[in-house]
């Protein structure tokens, strides 16, 4: 198990790039199974994850080539279906919970799948329902072999439908536009996720052919097409990372600007850093976050305590709710953190506790933090990384703290975060890899 030990309370200056997206990646790479053409995808981050993803990908037949360092090809002609009951296939896709979204084109294009239960993330129960409830409506037939560990779908015969989602999941959404697309006749879904990334992969697919409108809605409409062809796509650059690096900046008091960052598409992310006190401005499209001694919390108009929470798009996402905690700590007032999807996400909180943190969990879901206003700064101490997005605050917490933390367990940060120490010591940062 790697760690990182890290030196905090050194002020940090500099640019830095974001990755590409890591849930747009673990969407489109997956859509390369919908044709037997060729399609090139850059700006792929170097992440666990999506490594894992397309190792997967590779076993199962698909031809890949890397032209660049984030850039890749993929050609899906001839796929080994039998590598779908063998061992290998279990371990690598129970592995990631990305490779769930393989399902949706191997059923377009094949009729059929086969997937282990996915793993990931340990943040509380993650639906699957949502997915295989809309292959169903489409006329996939699936049951879950709990000896094995597996869901097996058949799709012979998929047609379009109405389909009304029971949430407005993501990958959930993204799953069943690629089965629809190569359905016999019309689908439409309602209730369907519109985040950037869920509108990238629309995009990419009408570029390959498909029939999709409503892109940005939270109703699509697929006419079913009979193939596929190949195309180029670039993702965008990651919302998450930019966040994160937005709240980096304000806990070390240190002058950031993050790059290229496709600022139309960050929705109400800079806003919500803004409530917390944090200035920052948009230079073209870049964010630049001045280096600020003091932050302070914004209040309700009629002065009660400030409310964030998470909500399905074009709301506040929930992967930056555990930053928006950490950056709290260190606010002049007092704020209430409402994880709604995720009844397990806060309880790092723990460990922010034991570094001077002033913050009371309510329940699994709430957390209520009273900022120290940078009058009494937080301790370096020894913790783990939980899951990817908490694994990052606990960072953000040791780069402000005073004093020597070492993180344990990083290989769940580096699941979504690329090459971040090396990113992080080129803006000053004290990190040395254990």
């Amino acid at each position: 198990m790697g760690a990182f030990e890290i030196r905090g309370g050194k002020p940090l200056k500099g640019e830095i790039i974001p990755q590409g997206a890591k849930n747009e990646a673990l969407q489109v790479i997956s859509a390369v199974l919908l044709t037997a053409e060729k399609i090139t995808i850059s700006n792929i981050p170097d992440i666990v994850d999506v490594n894992k993803l397309i190792e997967l990908l590779r076993d199962m037949g698909v031809t890949i080539d890397k032209i660049a360092a984030d850039t890749y090809t993929f050609e899906a002609k001839n796929i080994d279906l039998e590598f779908f009951h063998s061992a290998a296939f279990k371990s690598k896709g129970g592995s990631l919970r990305g490779s769930i979204m393989i399902v949706g084109p191997l059923l377009a294009r094949f009729g059929k799948a086969a997937i282990p239960k996915p793993g990931g993330d340990k943040i509380g129960r993650r639906r699957l329902d949502t997915h295989f409830l809309g292959f169903e409506k489409l006329g996939a037939r699936f049951d879950y072999n709990p000896e094995n560990g597996f869901f097996n779908v058949d799709a012979s015969n998929l047609q379009g439908t109405y389909i009304l989602l029971d949430e407005a999941s993501v990958t959930g959404t993204a799953n069943v536009v690629m089965a629809a697309v190569l359905a016999k006749g019309t689908t439409t879904i309602y209730n369907a996720a519109c985040e950037p990334y869920l509108q990238q992969l629309c995009k990419m697919l009408i570029r390959m052919g498909a029939k999709i409108t409503g892109v940005g809605s939270n109703l699509l409409t697929i006419e079913g097409v009979t193939e596929l062809g190949g195309t180029t796509h670039r993702l965008l650059p990651d919302m998450i990372e930019i966040g994160s690096f937005i709240g980096l900046a304000a806990m070390t008091a240190s002058e950031i600007t993050i790059k290229d960052v496709h600022y139309d598409e960050l929705g109400m992310i800079p806003d919500v850093f803004k409530r917390l006190g944090i200035k920052l401005e948009r230079r073209g499209d870049d964010i630049f976050v001045p280096a600020q001694k003091h932050y302070e919390i914004e209040t309700f108009i009629d002065g009660s305590i400030m409310t964030i929470a998470d909500a399905p798009w074009p709301g506040f996402t929930p992967d930056l709710l555990s930053i928006v905690l950490v950056v709290a700590t260190q606010a002049k007032g007092s704020v209430l953190i409402h994880q709604k999807m995720f009844e397990s996400r806060l309880f790092f909180v723990d460990k922010l506790i034991d570094m001077g943190a002033q913050i009371i969990l309510c329940d699994p879901h709430r957390a209520t933090v009273i900022g120290l206003d940078k009058q009494m700064s937080l301790r370096g101490i020894q913790m783990t990384s939980p899951d990817i997005r908490a694994g990052v605050s606990l960072l953000i917490a040791a780069l402000s703290a005073q004093g020597t933390s070492t993180i344990y367990n990083i290989e769940q940060i580096e699941r979504g975060y690329q090459h971040i120490d090396q990113r992080l010591i080129a803006l000053g940062a004290d990190i040395k890899r254990l």
